[in-house]
């Protein structure tokens, strides 16, 4: 046979390997997961960020990021969605009304992703840059009829196991007698420290938390300013990781940077660049972790646009961009989606915000409320 024949046929086989192991990682099951969510986070964002952070020809985390799709946001009664609404789709895989945590239309509780990850046996987390109580955590954590009902979800978070809270928010677990903001007189860090977590509220008493016990980080009264004692977003991920993934089983964490949102609330770009710029250093800390534990799947997303930001021309050669915005408040504008790691392949394509949950118990080889 010509030594050309031989060659080409080789060159197939090889090809042919690749192929199938590729497709046999691309819809493996992943052993743990990491879903960042950047609160009101669209396209604009994220472009003006790269704009204003790496500059218009590099590259974010985000960017490294294999695969891409996009993501439809209407809740279940309106075009544009709250964080409630939205909250509830990623948790749990089901439309709802605005305002409502992860509980249907009709007030039926609804199992979250997190949940199911721990009945399952694995390890669980959320993390916010604003109260720990806000729509997106409570739709993992919590059911309520209404997102303002901070003090039971409160108490429902400390109840529900998980082995890793962290953001702000510490007025929703104290009483107004300790410097809180709960009409009761329950001490829900008291409570959290006899269900054996761990109560810190710096960097530091993170940082040399044991990694064998659960942890409740409490970090400000209410939204956190990103300023020392305070940790960052990608130190909480970081010691997030280092404790969940002890857990042979595995792990399902939900990181938030909640901040995007509310700088894009008020139209304020040079906000809203530093936002975007803090969740990415969160991706890329998940994105190393997962490099290095290749059962992991990382998965980015929005809940919504905020502000339906427009990235234009600067009118000023020291701009970075200049920016130019719809609304104060969200819109119905698609948001993107990135994935990297087994069954990352599953999420490329356009896709309504509750089929996200669902592809992920899927992988886990689970149904998520019917």
């Amino acid at each position: 046979m010509p030594r050309s024949s031989v060659t080409r046929r080789l060159s197939l086989a090889i090809l042919t390997v690749l192929v199938v192991s590729g497709y046999c990682v691309a819809y493996s099951s992943p052993k743990n997961v990491i879903l960042l969510i950047g609160d009101g986070m669209g396209i604009g964002h994220i472009t003006a960020a790269r704009c204003a952070g790496p500059g218009r020809n590099g590259k974010l985390a985000l960017d490294t990021m294999p695969v891409t799709g996009l993501v439809i946001t209407h809740s279940a009664n309106a075009l544009v969605t709250d964080s409630a609404a939205a909250g509830t789709a990623l948790a749990t895989g089901c439309k709802t009304n605005n305002g409502i945590i992860s509980q249907t239309t009709e007030g039926k509780p609804l199992m979250s992703l997190l949940k199911l990850a721990r009945s399952m046996g694995k390890s669980g987390g959320v993390i916010s840059t604003k109260f720990i109580t806000d729509a997106t955590p409570a739709a993992f954590l919590a059911n309520a009829s209404k997102r303002n009902q901070r003090e039971d979800i409160a108490k429902q978070m400390i109840e529900s196991g998980a082995e890793v809270i962290l953001g702000g928010g510490k007025e929703d677990f104290l009483p107004r007698s300790a410097g809180g903001s709960r009409s009761d007189d329950l001490n829900l860090l008291v409570e959290a420290a006899e269900r054996g977590y761990q109560v810190v509220d710096s960097a530091g008493a993170m940082s040399s938390a044991e990694n064998n016990r659960p942890i409740l980080g409490l970090f400000a009264q209410g939204s956190m300013s990103g300023k020392r004692p305070e940790p960052t977003l990608a130190e909480m991920t970081a010691k997030a990781l280092s404790m969940l993934s002890s857990n042979p089983k595995g792990f399902f964490l939900m990181v938030e940077g909640a901040k995007i949102d509310s700088e894009a609330h008020g139209n304020n770009a040079e906000g809203v660049v530093r936002e975007v710029l803090d969740f990415d250093d969160a991706v890329r800390t998940a994105l190393d972790f997962a490099a290095e534990n290749k059962s992991t799947l990382v998965v980015v997303t929005a809940d919504h646009d905020t502000g339906g930001l427009a990235v234009l021309e600067p009118s000023d050669e020291n701009q970075a961009f200049k920016a130019g915005w719809t609304t104060g408040g969200h819109s119905g504008n698609m948001v993107p989606l990135y994935a990297y790691g087994p069954g990352a392949i599953r999420l490329t394509g356009t896709h309504e915000n509750a089929q996200i949950p669902k592809i992920i118990a899927g992988l886990w080889g689970k149904r998520l409320n019917n």
